[in-house]
């Protein structure tokens, strides 16, 4: 028997809220028990979407669910004046066959609202996302064309992960990885040693409000060194996505860093031939990588000192054994970057910040 991996794998349930925050939906109804993805829904609340739900319990695990959730889309319609809705399954409902769209159908609400059937038994999250697009291009939330480019980024996200990232072993031990504030003497080194140096966000999402920090805490502490900046901010992608890469974009554009554009914000998985090719192209003495660094093949980094800041704790050991000379987590970068719409301070941009 093959064993894929046996360490906790991000949830697709997780990951159709997420899509639905992006593409501007203001309320989903989670139809399961109440706890199901207790974290995430309320964190989520903080990032503009009001996450609901059924709270199904034993009697409707055997009678089923659906006048309650009828009820829900009401309570919702008329409690809160959502603009959409988005009914999201659960495991539950799945196994005793809810009919979600059924439910919006009967229940009378006016509010547009999609039906997305998901549950959490897939190995894959990206499966998730994929659940939401499809409804909601049908109803023309998204364009054929911006769902099929979600598909393509989707498939090479998912390949990334599989071979460099925190999918490419059956178990990878969690890491804090190196210390700051030796990484950031031996970076700032570098940076006043008169070496060519570069600097590059391939950040996911809403991500970049800290990682961006990263770049401009280097630009604040070697303003005159020979470094290249580049982010993955360019206007591409569901709405919020592009908000937020005008958002970032022209605050640190504000800050005194003007980076090269290079890939968009959810294009993280796919954007490391990009990155390879500017790399090929400055030829770097030193590199920091900030976001998702193991998007870029090994190869494209020969001969070069790469510092890389993740926020992945099974990120640390697959990039060290790829050759990065340095891994940092930035541990608690998720919650620091929900509902933001300003630029956060990194621990390491703080610590950089720090050493003279």
């Amino acid at each position: 028997m093959t064993i894929r991996y046996v360490q906790p794998r991000p949830s697709s349930i997780v990951a159709a809220l997420y899509t639905l925050r992006d593409l501007g939906v203001d309320l989903a109804i989670l139809h399961g028990p109440s706890g199901c993805s207790f974290k995430h829904a309320r964190l989520l609340e903080e990032d503009g979407i009001r996450v609901l739900t059924t709270s199904l319990d034993d009697k409707e695990f055997i009678f089923g669910g659906q006048r309650l959730l009828e009820d829900v889309l009401h309570y919702a319609e008329e409690r809160f004046a959502p603009k959409k809705i988005a009914v999201v399954g659960t495991c539950v409902s799945m196994i005793i066959g809810e009919d979600m769209h059924e439910a919006i159908a009967a229940s009378g609400i006016t509010t547009p609202a999609i039906a997305v059937s998901i549950h959490a038994g897939f190995r894959e999250n990206i499966d998730g996302v994929i659940a939401v697009l499809e409804p909601a291009a049908a109803v023309g939330w998204l364009s054929s064309e911006e769902l099929e480019r979600q598909k393509m980024i989707l498939a090479a996200a998912n390949a990334t992960e599989r071979a460099r990232g925190a999918a490419c072993k059956t178990y990878i031990a969690p890491s804090r990885g190196d210390l700051k504030h030796v990484v950031a003497s031996e970076l700032l080194a570098l940076a006043h040693s008169g070496k060519r140096g570069m600097a590059v966000m391939n950040a996911k999402k809403e991500t970049a409000y800290m990682f961006a920090d990263e770049l401009l805490a280097l630009h604040d502490v070697a303003p005159d060194a020979d470094i290249t900046y580049v982010a993955n901010l360019e206007p591409r992608g569901l709405p919020k996505v592009r908000g937020d890469a005008a958002s970032i974009l022209s605050q640190m554009e504000n800050a005194g860093v003007k980076p090269e554009l290079l890939g968009a914000l959810d294009e993280y998985g796919e954007n490391g031939a990009a990155i390879a090719a500017k790399i090929a192209k400055v030829l770097p003495d030193f590199l920091m990588l900030a976001g998702v660094p193991h998007a870029i093949a090994p190869e494209a980094l020969a001969g070069i000192t790469v510092f890389s800041v993740t926020n992945g704790p099974r990120q640390v050991a697959p990039l060290k054994e790829q050759g990065h000379a340095r891994v940092i987590v930035e541990i608690d970068l998720h919650p620091k970057t929900l509902g933001v719409h300003e630029i956060v301070e990194s621990e390491f941009g703080a610590v950089l910040r720090s050493v003279t």
